[in-house]
């Protein structure tokens, strides 16, 4: 008989050991297994993710993860130098798409944070350069992930100096916890909980990334 798991940790009905947040939810599996944590490096990626999380403010991730396929197609595979030149007639568009959330603040924030993306680009040469200026040193970071520290780990000293470069930039929805949680998806930190079988294979990843510049 396996023995009891620690606090935080769920083992699938695969036998497999995760954090206890996909629950025994597939697509949510499956995104914590393959995704979540693992180092990006891409420019579209980075930029899908920071408007995606500003669109799941006050939803779950779940909503806005089943919906992606669906963001991806109304707002031109994030492509931001495309999305820079939407209008009124594109926002209207998006207002009636029942595919996404359809919340006018946050359709005009993306369309804005798409502007400012082509900025960054042209300063730092590339999304990724600006945005893994901000991987927090290891020797900062909690010694152990638990439950409880996993639980109370909604945003960093370098969350909140993100967040505040970013709004200074003139970015919007990107506040101090929505900036975390984009920093923990994208692997600028390993916050799978200590005994969870991906967070080797995360760190791993971070080991071999080669680090934009």
């Amino acid at each position: 008989m396996a023995g009891r798991l620690k606090r935080g940790l769920k083992r699938g009905t695969d036998g497999k050991i995760r954090c206890f947040w996909p629950d025994e939810t597939p697509d949510y599996m499956a995104y914590h297994d393959d995704e979540w944590g693992m180092p990006v490096a891409d420019d579209h990626r980075l930029f899908e993710k920071i408007c995606l999380e500003g669109f799941q403010s006050g939803l779950s991730w779940l909503t806005i993860l089943r919906k992606r396929e669906n963001f991806r197609a109304a707002f031109s595979n994030f492509d931001y130098e495309k999305i820079a030149k939407y209008g009124n007639l594109e926002v209207n568009r998006l207002l009636k798409d029942t595919g996404i959330v359809r919340h006018r603040g946050k359709i005009e924030s993306t369309i804005n944070n798409a502007k400012r993306a082509i900025e960054m680009a042209e300063e730092f040469g590339t999304l990724g350069a600006f945005f893994w200026q901000y991987e927090p040193d290891e020797k900062v970071r909690p010694e152990k992930l638990d439950y409880k520290t996993i639980r109370t780990l909604v945003k960093t000293t370098e969350s909140t100096a993100l967040s505040k470069e970013l709004k200074k930039r003139g970015w919007s929805f990107v506040g101090p916890i929505t900036a975390y949680a984009f920093m923990q998806a994208m692997g600028m930190v390993n916050d799978h909980v200590d005994g969870c079988e991906f967070r080797e294979t995360v760190e791993k990843a971070r080991t071999k990334f080669k680090r934009p510049s």
